[in-house]
């Protein structure tokens, strides 16, 4: 009964994600015509390039809608990396306008043309993985291995894979949400052979679970565990070294495999489509930090001119730092999160079972048959922020020390004047936060989430605290 269910959610999320005719012969067109005339714009500027359509659209693995084109551009070994800002300039002057000069691990050009997204990479051609000069000269292989191998029903299982990824939000190999790549949703679907095999597989994963198709580890699982050492490993079948699955974080492993578990045991269409998320009501939001019974604390701030993935690397790093500072100073950090709009504003949240805590607190001291007694004593007799003892407690010396900071405001405050420099806040970060900082706590958010549908929608979701899927 339930693989019936599962086959009609399926057939029904198919005809929805798989390409009309017209669009296909639509967006191949639109994409190969491009390819032509840019190899042409290209030897005209005497650079020769084999300029080819990678990425999903190369595949035919794209999701019906879908606007995103990869177009790379070939060079020889000829060629260096020095080059690679040469021919970025070629693209530009072909493409005219409305262009953006984006960073990963070498520049590349995105640009708006006739509705699409379009991505131009530069890389080199290589005939096997172990040429590789820079990460992106690989996509080329990934693509051919893939049309090498996956049949006509296998794409539309991949949509079908990406689909549940987006609907589950475990989907995008970015910093920002760190999970699961298109490339790594191919080779779970060329590994296990369908969508519903691969979630079969997917409900009994364990932390370090190897998925190696083309058997590379078969005998030797821990010595890929030892090399990789991720959450997940997804073997690349084009590169024995290369973890296609490098980028997922444990969180989003297990929501993965808990969607996956729960989808077949309720088959139901929402795991891929959920309903979009309605924020709460300013009245409804005061309520709602009224019966949490803890401090929520925004940090906000400007957002600086780095590329999306250089913002959010630096933001989880800043919030790991403040999360580590405010539990070094006794504050009890229940969760932490971050939102950004990407153009103009960050914020880092941090949930607290209190943001105002005691003025003193009780710190044992050595044993009194220590060593270390006589300095501790030294350390704590008729100091200024000694409140009382040092008395003997179970043979240990205890003492009663005034807190520095018993108001997390006023400790992120103060360490934040500088920009937090001193604290581990990201170096991108600083100035943002030193001239333009707002710590806000619980209500004090209400103006700027009732300015920001997205920070709305955002902040809704992270106090309902569990995934859409999860019904209840």
């Amino acid at each position: 009964m339930k693989k019936e269910a599962i086959e009609k959610v399926c057939r029904s999320v198919l005809s929805k994600v798989r390409p009309s005719k017209r669009e296909r012969e639509e967006v191949l067109s639109f994409s190969g015509s491009l390819a032509d005339k840019l190899e042409k714009k290209l030897g005209s500027k005497k650079i020769i390039a084999e300029v080819m359509v990678e990425g999903s659209v190369a595949k035919d693995t794209w999701l019906a809608g879908e606007r995103d084109v990869d177009v790379f551009m070939l060079l020889s070994m000829k060629y260096s990396k020095e080059d690679f800002p040469t021919v970025l300039d070629v693209v530009k002057e072909f493409v005219g306008g409305g262009w953006r000069e984006v960073y990963a691990e070498h520049p590349y050009v995105e640009a708006d043309l006739k509705g699409y997204t379009v991505d131009f990479v530069p890389c080199f051609k290589i005939r096997k993985a172990d040429e590789v000069i820079s990460s992106v000269d690989r996509s080329p292989l990934h693509t051919a291995y893939v049309k090498a191998h996956l049949s006509e029903a296998m794409k539309d299982d991949v949509r079908l894979l990406k689909r549940f990824m987006h609907g589950t939000n475990v989907y995008g190999a970015e910093i920002k949400v760190k999970g699961f790549s298109g490339y790594a949703c191919e080779v779970l679907v060329l590994s296990y052979g369908s969508f519903s095999e691969v979630l079969e597989a997917a409900s009994k994963w364990r932390r370090g679970q190897i998925v190696d198709g083309e058997g590379f580890y078969e005998d030797s699982e821990d010595e890929a565990r030892m090399l990789f050492d991720s959450p997940l490993i997804i073997v690349d079948p084009i590169d024995k070294n290369r973890n296609v699955a490098a980028a997922v974080s444990m969180k989003k492993l297990g929501e993965f495999v808990a969607a996956s578990r729960m989808f077949l045991e309720f088959p139901v269409e929402e795991f891929f489509y959920p309903q979009e998320t309605k924020p709460l009501a300013v009245s409804d939001l005061h309520q709602e930090f009224e019966a949490r019974g803890t401090d929520v604390i925004f940090l906000v701030f400007n957002r600086v001119d780095v590329a999306p993935d250089v913002l959010w690397g630096q933001l989880w790093k800043s919030s790991e730092s403040l999360r580590k500072l405010l539990k070094r100073n006794d504050f009890q950090v229940i969760n932490a999160s971050a939102w950004s709009d990407e153009h103009g504003v960050n914020v880092l949240l941090f949930e607290l079972e209190n943001a105002l805590i005691s003025q003193s607190k009780k710190h044992v001291g050595p044993p009194v048959i220590s060593g270390y007694a006589e300095k501790f004593l030294k350390k704590h007799v008729g100091v200024e922020r000694t409140v009382s003892g040092p008395w003997i407690e179970d043979g240990r010396w205890i003492v009663l020390l005034r807190r520095r900071f018993n108001d997390a405001t006023l400790l992120l405050r103060e360490k934040l004047k500088d920009g937090g420099v001193r604290v581990g806040i990201g170096s991108k970060l600083v100035n943002g936060i030193r001239n333009n900082l707002a710590i806000l706590k619980n209500g004090e958010i209400s103006d700027f989430y009732s300015s920001n549908s997205d920070f709305a929608r955002f902040l809704t979701e992270y106090l309902r605290g569990r995934p859409k899927w999860l019904s209840s």
